[in-house]
């Protein structure tokens, strides 16, 4: 798809973000299963369910675009899980196995932050103001899901130094 208009990259973008929320959908069992950290298994845990809801937002912003609903090959989510699935293998079993799923868990948050803004302003400068409404509630959950691994992180950093 050659992109030329606003409404295009719009469409795009919002392709690429469907592709990489149903990724980060499959990725998150592996990253519950492996965190030792029971109240990081329920954040991760809450935003799975999150994902869900926010793959179903993504559906009606298509079909509020009249568009049908699809997908785009993201190539930077692809190799952020990637990553993140390294960083799995080579922590697996670890006191560093909590800290590399929030390091990679915020990876995943920063990008998904980034798409979702871009949506949020693209869908208001063409006036789908739905479309943006249910984009910033994405925006939302990613933002506090963000926060919530960075306050773990320090959390989980201290109590990892304070065991050595």
């Amino acid at each position: 798809m050659k992109i030329e208009t606003l409404q295009d990259m719009f469409l795009h973008t919002l392709k690429d973000i469907h592709y990489a929320e149903t990724k980060i959908l499959k990725s998150l069992p592996k990253m519950i299963k492996a965190s030792q950290n029971e109240d990081l298994k329920d954040v991760l845990k809450t935003h799975l369910k999150e994902t869900e809801e926010q793959i179903d937002r993504i559906k009606q912003v298509f079909e509020l675009a009249e568009e049908k609903a699809g997908s785009t090959k993201c190539d930077a989510i692809e190799g952020i899980l990637k990553e993140g699935e390294a960083m799995l293998e080579d922590t697996d079993g670890t006191p560093m196995c909590d800290l590399g799923i929030i390091a990679s868990g915020q990876a995943v948050e920063h990008y998904e932050i980034v798409r979702y803004r871009s949506l949020v302003m693209w869908a208001g400068a063409l006036g789908m103001k739905d479309a943006a409404e249910l984009l910033q509630k994405s925006l939302n959950e990613e933002r506090q899901a963000d926060e919530k691994l960075m306050a773990f992180g320090v959390q989980v950093q201290k109590e990892t130094a304070d065991a050595s």
